[in-house]
Order: structure tokens, then sequence, then C-alpha cells
């Protein structure tokens, strides 16, 4: 996980993930559309990977767990992602925790935390977080 967390920043790396077989995912898009896009395309590289980044909300976490990820570190975490998070027995570690994620304007709440509030499972978020990425894309 260090050396994860060490990429964090580097390079555009605003996150990371490892496989259990070492491969390497390195995410660059701001919010959740790297990790998205990896736990839709590759699940078997996501299941029992480990993943290091800057910023975790609710959205987030929800696909971490519908992945099947085993350890997480964020620089920022929200308090609704890490719930998720230790309530699907994902072991977390984080810089700051805060009450909410803001949207990149600094004026609310970010959308896709918004957005996944009051879903029930990974799998309705992921439906949730598809259907937003294509109506924003």
């Amino acid at each position: 996980m260090d050396k994860l967390i060490s990429m964090l920043g580097h390079d555009g790396c605003r996150g990371v993930m490892r496989s259990n077989n070492g491969e390497t995912i390195v995410f660059h898009n701001r919010g959740v559309i790297d990790l998205f896009n990896a736990v839709t395309s590759h699940p078997d590289l996501a299941q029992g990977a480990i993943v290091a980044d800057k910023v975790i909300g609710l959205g987030a976490a929800f696909l971490l767990v519908k992945g099947g990820v085993t350890e997480v570190y964020a620089e920022v975490i929200s308090r609704p992602a890490a719930n998720e998070l230790q309530s699907a027995g994902i072991s977390l570690s984080y810089g700051k925790i805060v009450d909410h994620i803001i949207n990149r304007e600094g004026t609310g709440i970010c959308p896709v935390e918004r957005l996944t509030a009051n879903a029930k499972s990974p799998d309705e978020a992921w439906k949730l977080i598809k259907e937003f990425i294509n109506r924003n894309s």
C-alpha cells in the first residue's frame, strides 16, 4: 500500500489500483469515471485489489465494494463512504475524514455523492453512476 500511496499526485495520478497478480491501473481523471471503468471493464483485476485514491466519496465507495476490493487508502474520504467500506469489511485508512465530498466549484455536495446517498446496494449505485456518466460524457 505504501508504494501506491507514494504514487498519488505524481504524474497526474489521482488514484491507483493494484490487483492480486500485481497489475496496476492508474487513475488520472477527476471523479469516479476511472474507477467505474476499472470495476466494470476489469472485474477480475478489481476482485481482491488494493486501492489508494486522493478523494473517495460514497459513489466511489459503492464501486469499490462492488469490485471486491479488500483494502483502501484515501487522502480524503467522506463519512458515508467510510461507513460503507467498513460495513463491507474492507480495510480502510485515510488522511482526513469529512462529512461530505464537496463539488469542484466548492458550492455544495459532490453530485455523485448526492446521487448515491439513497442507494441501497453497490449494484443500485453502479446503475446510477452509469447513467450519470452517460449523461455527462
